[in-house]
């Protein structure tokens, strides 16, 4: 009798395995198909993406001379300070309650995330939103997640919030991830980096692509670190530390350069206009 259930059971479970493996290679036909049949009829997609977007009544600040691409997302409580630029597929998401500010002349490049925690020390495990009838959510005061009338979350564990702030000619490398950190000004952050809650990145210090700054790390200011976890490397001499300036400088300038190219109200229109012009068909993507 064991023998027959455990037999069952495993018939059950490979049956089980077997649906899900046809499902998902149905779905993907179907999409595969879709896609075939759009193409076959000659339609274009156009697309409508927002570069802002308020989030929960915040929305994102800038000056007249920020660039923020068309293809990047910039969310929530967000400060751009003058000539800052977000470049590309970049994401900056303000949307747990806590702020995030980009220094002058400051950059985030292609791909990267800058983000906060959206809840930290004596943070529920799971979700208030979903699961408490009394709990509310604001980010207007910068409480972040509210329980019972109660704060949940609102420091570090080093007695701060956790916002993120990168300060004044600063470049952040593509594909970085920052979260709930500070980044003094004057700081090259490398390709891939990834600075976690916490940590504190002083004044002229260059991390070399790939690095990882563990939680609640301090990068004393003037030194080249690198490495998983980071490590020290060299100090820093005036070349090194003057370069630092000129690369954000850099992309400042590329930045103006970029900002000539495209509209504040976007450019879906022209490519609108140009598929018309070719007698083509358009959908909205």
């Amino acid at each position: 009798t064991t023998r027959r259930r455990a037999s069952h059971s495993c018939g059950r479970a490979s049956s089980s395995s077997a649906n899900m493996s046809s499902r998902a290679i149905i779905g993907r036909g179907l999409r595969e198909t879709g896609a075939a049949l759009k193409h076959a009829s000659g339609l274009e997609v156009f697309t409508r993406h927002r570069p802002k977007m308020a989030f929960l009544n915040q929305k994102p600040f800038e000056t007249n001379d920020t660039f923020i691409a068309p293809t990047a997302s910039v969310i929530g409580n967000v400060t751009n300070w003058d000539e800052s630029s977000v470049w590309y597929n970049a994401v900056v998401r303000a949307d747990s309650g806590f702020p995030i500010t980009i220094g002058f002349l400051s950059n985030v490049q292609e791909g990267a995330v800058v983000t906060t925690l959206s809840s930290a020390k004596d943070a529920l495990d799971s979700d208030p939103l979903k699961n408490n009838a009394a709990s509310t959510h604001t980010n207007a005061t910068g409480d972040g997640v509210v329980v019972a009338k109660g704060e949940v979350g609102k420091v570090l564990e080093t007695g701060f919030p956790p916002v993120t702030h990168i300060g004044h000619y600063c470049s952040v490398g593509s594909g970085s991830v920052l979260i709930s950190c500070r980044v003094d000004d004057f700081v090259d952050v490398g390709d891939k980096c990834t600075i976690l809650e916490g940590a504190w990145v002083e004044s002229h210090v260059i991390l070399e692509p790939g690095s990882v700054v563990p939680p609640y790390t301090r990068i004393p200011s003037g030194g080249r670190w690198g490495g998983n976890p980071i490590k020290f490397i060299e100090e820093l001499g005036d070349g090194a530390k003057d370069g630092i300036k000129k690369k954000a400088e850099g992309r400042g300038v590329m930045a103006k350069e970029h900002a000539v190219e495209f509209l504040p109200v976007g450019s879906s229109y022209l490519h609108l206009e140009d598929l018309e012009r070719e007698g083509k068909a358009s959908i909205q993507g």
